[in-house]
């Protein structure tokens, strides 16, 4: 059997696919465990949003490919979902899909005697994420702990 990554990065191109044809994109992908249960979990974006109906849309249509790719051998449970108003952002694509936002970065060792920064995500590299907080930061991409998107409701 594949490691869960090794699942993940084999189902990815068939779900980029089915997205693709839905008129989504991937956001996110991940085969994990918890407790004794195996989580296909899919998440899906558009530049429209996501709906429930969109989520049970991209279900139905990505269920039986996945079948008959048979690339999973244990039992699991499809999720599919938007990744919501906070989403999460980890990988370069998410942080190209949000340069302009406003985000929260939460770092694994404070900085100047701060753990968390909110500003406006400017840019990035392979090894900083550029904000504009109370002024610019640049702040090292393995001291990240956490980043999403902030939404003050």
């Amino acid at each position: 059997m594949k490691n869960s990554k090794g699942i993940a990065s084999a189902v990815l191109p068939i779900a980029e696919g089915v997205a693709k044809e839905l008129g989504y994109f991937i956001w996110d992908l991940e085969y994990v465990k918890e407790g004794a249960d195996w989580y296909l979990r899919i998440t899906i974006d558009s530049e429209n949003g996501i709906t429930i109906d969109d989520c049970e849309k991209m279900s139905r249509a990505i269920d039986p490919v996945l079948d008959e790719h048979d690339l999973i051998e244990d039992m699991y449970h499809l999720e599919v979902s938007s990744p919501g108003i906070e989403r999460d952002i980890r990988t370069d694509f998410h942080l190209s899909k949000c340069i302009g936002e406003r985000v929260s970065v939460k770092l694994f060792a404070p900085i100047d005697g701060q753990k968390q920064f909110v500003g406006i995500l400017k840019g990035f590299s392979d090894d900083c994420v550029e904000i504009e907080a109370d002024s610019p930061l640049s702040i090292e991409r393995k001291a990240i702990a956490k980043m999403n998107i902030y939404f003050e409701f």
